[in-house]
């Protein structure tokens, strides 16, 4: 048994370097063999990966990490006449549990690619390094390129690093918010498990390919799982995921297709930081659209206590974390860049029955911190011994989702209730909240149009709502006051409409009477 498949402690041991070698007749097949991986792999007891990393690279910090780099000739499929190229990372740092990584050719061959320290350059406080033997490591992860922005040069737009983890951008973005394989049990009190990404298959595209695939198996003490990545990028960069998942343990909580952001401020969740910035964050709300058809926006906060949404829907259509706005102004870093950061979309491919989506909101004092994660949890638990497949597409965009047509919220705005210069205000308790609406489905529309608000919430009164157009003549805004039922959280709901239609997704967002944040 090599050191690098006793690295990776899978319980197959030299089986699965076996079957890695053996060529499949198509794509499918080798799907097959890495399901049959998965599934036989969870009939047997779970095995942590060891740790056996030298200390030399597990005691690295963030800024030698960073110092050690890859070499771009060095990249695979650099010599080739094809788009696409992939560059690896080199384990270290907080990467202490390298992936096996295989390469499938043209012809179905599958080669394992053992790790080379030739690939890198070992520089500044990482230079002695270059000394050691670092042979069967494996690699922490790898990143593709291909030509996204210019036709003279691979653009990096999807990276795999660390446990299920995956990032990418479309045209002209740059990384913000991950997508994961799996989330078990997430914001739960007996913790979450965060299942791995322990071995991958890279298949090479044609000369004049614009998509590429990945076959992934994943692994957890409760489930472990067979992912295909079908991988295009462009404007819009597309990847349709099927992930085929075999359950070890009965799993409380099963998060399907999750998304990982960061909130710090901005916008109706204030935050008293001495900040130049008006907004930090990777993502400012989340959107989805449900199996009814509706399109519901939630503005994204930055809590003082955990909290946890959960939108109960059947055949959902999609959901994503999403970025508005899109202008410099909006967040003045000129660093950061966060209005270039991706919004992303969760499409099913097929029909996913009841179930919820859940979204958790932890509280952080550092933009480091993810503290936004959304994902979809079905009715039905996955049991010990259960197998379930989902399909399902993920899609970068911009400021709103893919094909939607009803005007979309530009901003949400909150305050006291009071009217300058009241001599007897309302309580601090009471607010007044302004939501502005843009879109396709509001252009054009005359100010004396009858456009009312249809308003609801779960507790407390709501007092004085109004409607209107702004003078820029395309922005309608709804203003309304709350007055909290004591402590009562209010969920509230808001859309526009005319003669009784639609004319915006509907505002949702619950305020606590206890949180001024």
């Amino acid at each position: 048994m090599t050191s690098l498949i006793r690295f990776l402690a899978f319980s197959l041991g030299a089986t699965l370097a076996m079957e890695a070698s053996a060529a499949p007749e198509n794509e499918e097949a080798l799907f097959d063999t890495v399901t049959d991986q998965a599934k036989r792999l969870a009939e047997s007891p779970y095995h942590a990966p060891a740790d056996e990393l030298p200390a030399a690279l597990t005691d690295l910090d963030y800024d030698a990490y960073r110092q050690i780099r890859f070499r771009p000739e060095q990249a695979l499929w650099n010599d080739t006449e094809g788009l696409f190229e992939v560059q690896l990372f080199h384990p270290g740092f907080l990467y202490d549990h390298p992936v096996a990584l295989n390469l499938v050719a043209a012809d179905g061959e599958v080669r394992h690619l053992p790790f080379d320290a030739s690939r890198f350059r070992y520089e500044g406080d990482a230079a002695g390094l270059a000394e050691l033997n670092l042979d069967d490591l494996g690699y922490a992860g790898f990143r593709l390129h291909y030509p996204l922005n210019s036709g003279d040069y691979r653009d990096e737009f999807m990276v795999f690093l660390g446990a299920s983890y995956f990032r990418m951008v479309g045209r002209e973005q740059g990384y913000g918010l991950s997508s994961r394989g799996l989330a078990i049990d997430t914001a739960s009190p007996q913790g979450e498990e965060f299942p791995a990404f322990r071995e991958f298959w890279l298949v090479e595209p044609g000369p004049e390919a614009t998509r590429m695939t990945v076959y992934a198996l994943l692994d957890s003490p409760s489930v472990t799982g067979a992912y295909r990545f079908d991988i295009a990028p462009g404007n819009q960069t597309v990847v349709d995921t099927e992930a085929r998942l075999f359950a070890r343990e009965d799993i409380a909580k099963l998060g399907i297709a999750p998304l990982t952001s960061m909130f710090m401020h901005g916008g109706i969740a204030g935050y008293p930081a001495d900040d130049y910035r008006l907004r930090v964050h990777d993502s400012s709300g989340l959107a989805l659209h449900t199996g009814s058809g509706e399109r519901i926006w939630r503005p994204l906060s930055n809590p003082e206590k955990l909290h946890l949404s959960s939108f109960q829907d059947a055949s959902p259509q999609g959901f994503g974390l999403v970025q508005r706005p899109r202008h410099f102004d909006g967040y003045l870093d000129a660093e950061a860049r966060y209005e270039q950061r991706p919004s992303e979309w969760v499409t099913p491919l097929g029909d996913w029955g009841k179930g919820h989506v859940e979204l958790v909101e932890i509280p952080s004092d550092s933009e480091a911190n993810d503290n936004i994660t959304a994902y979809w949890i079905p009715e039905q638990p996955l049991e010990a011994g259960q197998s379930r497949t989902f399909r399902y597409r993920l899609r970068t965009f911009g400021a709103t989702p893919p094909d939607q047509q009803l005007a979309h919220v530009i901003r949400t705005r909150q305050g006291w209730g009071a009217i300058p210069g009241q001599s007897d205000p309302p309580p601090a308790s009471q607010r007044h909240f302004i939501v502005d609406f843009q879109g396709t489905a509001l252009q054009g529309l005359d100010a004396d149009q009858p456009v009312a608000a249809r308003l609801t919430t779960s507790s407390g009164e709501l007092l004085e709502p109004r409607v209107q157009r702004l003078p820029d003549g395309k922005t309608w805004r709804a203003n309304f006051r709350l007055a909290p039922q004591d402590d009562a959280p209010a969920d509230m709901r808001l859309a526009l409409t005319l003669h009784g239609e639609p004319l915006t997704e509907t505002w949702n967002y619950v305020w606590y009477p206890d949180e001024r944040r």
